[in-house]
């Protein structure tokens, strides 16, 4: 992915700091005839408790009590609109779909970068996300273990649990599977909210 700026790092930061703290969390799998999609969603939410314009460093407090310090780079658009009491939130998303592909082709990877920033002025903030697509060829069944093993585009091979096994059934030494996997870290920043 390319350099990361305040969006990543602090979605990084705050996350792989907070998750003792007790992310929300949802988890879903969504089956069809063709294939099956399992999406996760974490989320994390801390308000800024210290501010130190010399060093570019936020201090974040979670809803659990967890203190959270980052420097924010360069990079960061709008450092001069934190306040106090802002609230941060750092949302990470990641899905993984799988289907047969129809027509064969060579096995092959892509992959694609996004991001996208908080405008000038505004509270800090923005997204980045990447997408990886591979089609990998069926090399083995083992429908008792239930698993497949699949051949990516550089020789490498995985075993891929099936659990359904009505899956199997329509399975193939030399089909071809379809992956696409896709993540995203965001951050927002809400104004202190006056009571």
């Amino acid at each position: 992915m390319k350099r990361m700026s305040l969006v990543v790092l602090s979605c990084l930061a705050i996350s792989a700091s907070a998750w003792s703290a007790g992310p929300e969390t949802d988890v879903s799998v969504v089956r069809d005839a063709n294939g099956a999609t399992v999406q996760g969603v974490a989320k994390v939410t801390a308000t800024i408790v210290g501010i130190d314009p010399a060093t570019r460093t936020v201090t974040l407090k979670t809803a659990a009590g967890k203190v959270i310090e980052l420097e924010v780079t360069n990079e960061a658009r709008n450092f001069d609109q934190l306040a106090l009491g802002d609230v941060v939130t750092a949302q990470y998303r990641q899905s993984l779909t799988l289907s047969l592909v129809g027509k064969k082709t060579e096995a092959s990877r892509s992959e694609k970068d996004t991001s996208e920033r908080a405008p000038r002025g505004a509270k800090p903030g923005g997204e980045l996300g990447r997408e990886v697509t591979i089609i990998a060829d069926v090399v083995g069944i083992d429908r008792h273990a239930k698993t497949v093993t699949l051949r990516g585009p550089h020789g490498q091979t995985v075993d891929l649990l099936v659990e359904d096994p009505e899956r199997l059934k329509h399975m193939k030494k030399g089909d071809q599977v379809k992956a696409v996997y896709t993540e995203a870290l965001a951050i927002a920043v809400e104004p202190a909210t006056t009571k």
